[in-house]
């Protein structure tokens, strides 16, 4: 039994590279919680979970009161069992994102734990479907940008062997929304992909009204159009439309999932690893999607994801928003591909000079076996 005898927890605050502002929000920091496990056999996991600037010490505070003091003298090899064990020992304050980063956390350290003691990677732990995957960007396409700073990051995207962007909508016209995307269009041609985002910023009537645009501008995805929570406005909205609707980064479990799914409420899905709750959890939902012949696309964290991604057959993107770089080293890639991890676990190559030295002051505790 690889029983778990010691963990420890901290909170690093990460300024966001470049300004990131979509319909509903701007990107203030990445409050990264990170969690580190020690079992009886002396192997260890570092896992870690986010937010983008608000609740971070609320998720610190779940982990160091509740959830890591019932981790202890549990069996690490038992993944399955911890999370639902976990989960439902604090039930009343599930489902949310509170609870799912916390859990998140937790069982990235996990698997990065069985990763270092089977001395696999984790595509490959968790499937194995690839080793490389395309991406798309981001990071060049926030809703306060011109159209003329859309197309020259879409341009250089391209040259450097990107095969598509997303750009942020939900301006309060259609035509602003039109003028970016055609912009984008215009100068990339018809074989660059275009995503759209609107960050659940519209009603069903405006999500409509754009909805012959983005048709005709041969859109791949129109991502959070509404509230997260309004499945049966989605799928009136899948249904009216020929551009695929995306959701995912706003659900929290995997029963939010299945409830879009069977309502035809989305056709791609895009599950973030930290906001459902770990590896544990994402891995079911991608293989639901596969079994409905359904896509994931998932939401941020390139770094952890790029694994993910490349261990399910269904998987053909990864977004591309770089925020580690301050702690870790760059994740691999050859110009628009990125390439899975080949070291055990996560395969991120922390640097824990920068991350002691960025650690939150007051942020960091220890719990140990016996000391609950």
């Amino acid at each position: 039994m690889a029983r778990i005898t010691r963990a420890n927890a901290f909170l690093v605050d990460l300024e966001p590279k470049v300004v990131r502002t979509d319909a509903i929000q701007s990107f203030k920091s990445q409050e990264t919680i990170f969690v580190v496990l020690h079992d009886a056999d002396g192997a260890q996991g570092m896992g870690y979970s986010y937010t983008i600037g608000d609740g971070g010490p609320s998720v610190l505070a779940l982990l160091q009161k509740t959830l890591l003091p019932r981790l202890m003298g549990q069996d690490a090899d038992h993944i399955e069992a911890v999370w639902r064990d976990l989960l439902f020992c604090s039930h009343a304050t599930a489902v949310g994102p509170i609870m799912s980063l916390a859990l998140a956390a937790i069982d990235t350290a996990l698997w990065d734990m069985r990763g270092h003691k089977t001395g696999l990677p984790l595509h490959v732990l968790a499937g194995g479907a690839k080793s490389t995957v395309p991406m798309y960007t981001t990071e060049g396409g926030w809703l306060h940008l011109p159209p003329k700073a859309l197309v020259e990051d879409a341009k250089a995207a391209k040259a450097d062997g990107f095969r598509g962007s997303k750009v942020k909508i939900g301006t309060p016209t259609v035509s602003n929304d039109a003028a970016r995307l055609e912009a984008v269009r215009s100068a990339l041609g018809d074989e660059y992909e275009i995503m759209t985002d609107a960050n659940q910023s519209m009603t069903a009537a405006e999500a409509k009204r754009r909805v012959p645009m983005l048709e005709q501008l041969n859109i791949a995805w129109f991502e959070e159009p509404l509230p997260s929570d309004d499945i049966a406005g989605h799928a009136r909205l899948q249904a009216q439309s020929r551009v695929p609707i995306a959701v995912g980064e706003s659900l929290y479990s995997l029963g939010q999932f299945a409830d879009y799914v069977s309502a035809n409420a989305c056709e791609i899905v895009q599950v973030d690893v930290a906001r459902v709750g770990g590896i544990t959890p994402w891995l079911k939902v991608a293989h639901m999607a596969e079994a409905h012949n359904m896509s994931v696309c998932p939401h941020f964290l390139m770094e952890l994801h790029v694994s993910l991604v490349c261990a399910v057959p269904n998987a053909p993107w990864l977004e591309y928003i770089p925020q580690l770089e301050d702690i870790a080293a760059p994740m691999a890639r050859k110009g628009g591909m990125a390439l899975a991890p080949d070291a055990p676990g996560l395969g991120i190559d922390w640097d824990h000079d920068k991350l002691a030295a960025l650690t939150l002051a007051g942020s960091a505790f220890e719990i140990k076996e016996g000391q609950q």
